[in-house]
């Protein structure tokens, strides 16, 4: 199993996924600083990984606060909360782990030593907590998976695997679940554009373990469900609203209107920790823009003219009346049912 954030010997182990699949090089994070400039790279992705990797990333910059007055250790620690936030807007789970760190060092009493050290022991428990999610959610959406055929091809859009989690995987997770169960036929992985995250990271994933993956560009998707190729779709998030509205990887929108064209059943599957309660529906979601290097560039190749403008949203929105469920460590629901895990 791929594991792409691990504590050991002091410091912070991240697989550097904009290196993968031609090479497998692992980054050593012994920083605050370091890890928000991981997060900001993309080193790490994946809403999951990247709360997990905010959270050991606020325990090092714990680490490196020498002044031992609670009330400026304090002060000093949200500097480094509001460094690591400022790294990627459209991932909530980020934000829940810093604010989960966050309240911790607020309700501790004791030392500052003794803060930190519960600091490190909250990190670790939601890198746990996050591996133990994604087992339950591939069991879920096991369950949650249409009956016939018996061997089904699942089609997927960007990486919402391993390398997105602390492990195992959301969408992924439940196609990996189906692999062992010997309920999978193949997966067809979008290639995803711009970063293709789906071509690299993906499909390597599967390569890994063995798993049937054919990989398609973003164009292809509906015309392989219109060959009757596709059984069901099952996709991650990076931010859910209360009313089930979805943000993924862009380009995910599309595969839901094609989904839904073709009576596809299309599956969200993501930890109720992406679940923002505070947006009432998708039109609130932040959506991050980046760099139009990742549409215009390929390695050293320029790939359109000069003089051109670029949109480059890293995200796009699924309404929830396209969504059949959501998949989550609870079980798989509908989008409006949802709300009953509020409080």
């Amino acid at each position: 199993m791929l594991y792409p954030v691990i504590w050991q010997n002091n410091s912070v182990s991240l697989i550097d996924q904009t290196r993968l699949p031609n090479e497998y090089t692992v980054v050593q994070i012994h920083r605050s600083e370091d890890m928000a400039q991981a997060i900001k790279t993309m080193i790490v992705r994946g809403a999951p990984a990247i709360g997990v990797a905010a959270a050991y990333g606020i325990y090092l910059g714990a680490r490196e606060i020498e002044n031992q007055n609670h009330h400026e250790f304090l002060e000093r620690l949200e500097k480094v909360a509001d460094l690591l936030r400022s790294t990627r807007p459209t991932a909530v789970n980020l934000f829940w782990a810093i604010s989960r760190m966050m309240k911790t060092a607020y309700e501790t009493l004791g030392t500052v030593t003794e803060i930190t050290q519960k600091l490190w022991e909250t990190a670790e428990a939601i890198h746990a907590e996050d591996l133990q999610t994604c087992h339950a959610i591939g069991d879920h959406g096991l369950a949650a998976l249409p009956p016939t055929p018996q061997k089904l091809t699942i089609l997927t859009h960007c990486n919402a695997g391993a390398l997105a989690t602390a492990g195992y995987g959301t969408a992924l997770g439940v196609v990996r679940s189906a692999w062992k169960s010997g309920r999978l036929e193949r997966v067809f992985a979008d290639e995803t554009r711009p970063r293709l995250q789906g071509a690299k990271l993906t499909a390597w994933e599967c390569v890994q373990e063995g798993i049937p993956v054919t990989v398609i560009t973003d164009s292809m998707a509906a015309h392989c469900m219109q060959r009757g190729l596709i059984h069901a779709v099952v996709v991650g998030a990076d931010r859910i609203a209360a009313n089930g509205d979805t943000a993924n990887k862009i380009g995910t929108y599309s595969v839901a209107i094609a989904a839904q064209a073709h009576h596809i059943p299309f599956f969200v599957a993501a930890p109720l920790s992406t679940v923002d309660f505070s947006l009432p529906d998708g039109s609130k979601i932040p959506i991050e823009e980046r760099h139009p290097g990742e549409i215009y560039q390929v390695g050293d190749t320029i790939l359109t003219p000069g003089a051109v403008d670029f949109y480059n949203p890293a995200f796009d929105v699924t309404p929830a009346e396209l969504i059949t469920a959501i998949i989550t460590e609870n079980g798989a629901f509908p989008p409006d049912k949802l709300v009953s895990f509020k409080y």
